[in-house]
Protein backbone atom coordinates (compact mmCIF):
# COMPACT_ATOMS: atom_id res chain seq x y z
CA UNK A 1 0.00 0.00 0.00
CA UNK A 2 1.27 3.47 -0.91
CA UNK A 3 1.53 5.44 2.36
CA UNK A 4 0.14 8.53 0.64
CA UNK A 5 -2.89 6.74 -0.75
CA UNK A 6 -4.97 4.11 0.90
CA UNK A 7 -8.21 2.50 -0.07
CA UNK A 8 -11.31 2.32 2.06
CA UNK A 9 -10.55 -1.38 2.46
CA UNK A 10 -7.07 -0.56 3.75
CA UNK A 11 -8.56 1.82 6.32
CA UNK A 12 -11.16 -0.73 7.38
CA UNK A 13 -8.53 -3.46 7.77
CA UNK A 14 -6.32 -1.12 9.82
CA UNK A 15 -9.24 -0.30 12.10
CA UNK A 16 -10.05 -3.97 12.63
CA UNK A 17 -6.40 -4.66 13.50
CA UNK A 18 -6.40 -1.81 16.04
CA UNK A 19 -9.55 -3.15 17.66
CA UNK A 20 -8.09 -6.68 17.72
CA UNK A 21 -5.00 -5.34 19.50
CA UNK A 22 -7.26 -3.61 22.02
CA UNK A 23 -9.12 -6.83 22.71
CA UNK A 24 -5.99 -8.96 23.13
CA UNK A 25 -3.45 -6.80 24.88
CA UNK A 26 -2.66 -4.92 28.04
CA UNK A 27 -2.61 -1.48 26.40
CA UNK A 28 -5.44 0.81 27.45
CA UNK A 29 -8.42 -0.68 25.67
CA UNK A 30 -10.40 2.56 25.35
CA UNK A 31 -7.46 4.31 23.66
CA UNK A 32 -6.95 1.49 21.16
CA UNK A 33 -10.66 1.36 20.39
CA UNK A 34 -10.73 5.14 19.89
CA UNK A 35 -7.89 4.78 17.39
CA UNK A 36 -9.65 1.91 15.63
CA UNK A 37 -12.84 3.94 15.26
CA UNK A 38 -10.92 7.00 14.07
CA UNK A 39 -9.27 4.97 11.31
CA UNK A 40 -12.59 3.33 10.44
CA UNK A 41 -14.11 6.75 9.80
CA UNK A 42 -12.61 6.52 6.30
CA UNK A 43 -15.15 3.84 5.36
CA UNK A 44 -18.08 4.98 7.53
CA UNK A 45 -18.43 8.46 9.01
CA UNK A 46 -20.43 7.16 11.98
CA UNK A 47 -17.24 5.61 13.39
CA UNK A 48 -16.04 9.12 14.24
CA UNK A 49 -18.63 9.12 17.02
CA UNK A 50 -17.15 5.89 18.39
CA UNK A 51 -13.70 7.46 18.41
CA UNK A 52 -15.00 10.43 20.40
CA UNK A 53 -16.91 8.24 22.83
CA UNK A 54 -13.96 5.92 23.50
CA UNK A 55 -11.76 8.97 23.98
CA UNK A 56 -14.17 10.09 26.70
CA UNK A 57 -13.95 6.65 28.28
CA UNK A 58 -10.14 6.79 28.20
CA UNK A 59 -10.21 10.24 29.81
CA UNK A 60 -12.54 8.98 32.54
CA UNK A 61 -10.33 5.91 33.13
CA UNK A 62 -7.37 8.27 33.54
CA UNK A 63 -9.27 10.16 36.24
CA UNK A 64 -9.63 13.30 34.13
CA UNK A 65 -12.70 15.41 33.40
CA UNK A 66 -14.94 14.04 30.68
CA UNK A 67 -16.76 17.38 30.67
CA UNK A 68 -13.56 19.20 29.74
CA UNK A 69 -12.78 16.60 27.05
CA UNK A 70 -16.30 16.79 25.61
CA UNK A 71 -16.06 20.60 25.56
CA UNK A 72 -12.75 20.37 23.68
CA UNK A 73 -14.22 17.86 21.22
CA UNK A 74 -17.21 20.12 20.57
CA UNK A 75 -14.93 23.10 19.95
CA UNK A 76 -13.13 21.14 17.20
CA UNK A 77 -16.31 20.63 15.18
CA UNK A 78 -16.77 22.71 12.04
CA UNK A 79 -19.88 24.88 12.42
CA UNK A 80 -21.45 23.30 9.33
CA UNK A 81 -21.76 19.90 11.01
CA UNK A 82 -21.94 20.74 14.72
CA UNK A 83 -25.71 20.26 15.03
CA UNK A 84 -25.61 16.96 13.11
CA UNK A 85 -22.74 15.55 15.17
CA UNK A 86 -24.19 16.60 18.53
CA UNK A 87 -27.60 15.18 17.63
CA UNK A 88 -26.10 11.90 16.41
CA UNK A 89 -23.88 11.61 19.47
CA UNK A 90 -26.82 12.20 21.79
CA UNK A 91 -28.81 9.42 20.12
CA UNK A 92 -25.83 7.05 20.18
CA UNK A 93 -25.12 7.76 23.86
CA UNK A 94 -28.71 6.88 24.77
CA UNK A 95 -28.29 3.46 23.14
CA UNK A 96 -24.76 2.72 24.42
CA UNK A 97 -23.24 3.17 27.82
CA UNK A 98 -19.68 3.59 26.61
CA UNK A 99 -18.25 5.60 29.49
Amino acid sequence: MDRRKGSVGDARNASLKAIAVANESSIPIAVARAVGHAVATAHMADHSLGAAMYALKAVKNAGKSIDAERKWQNEQLPSEITELVLSSRSMKEKNLKTY
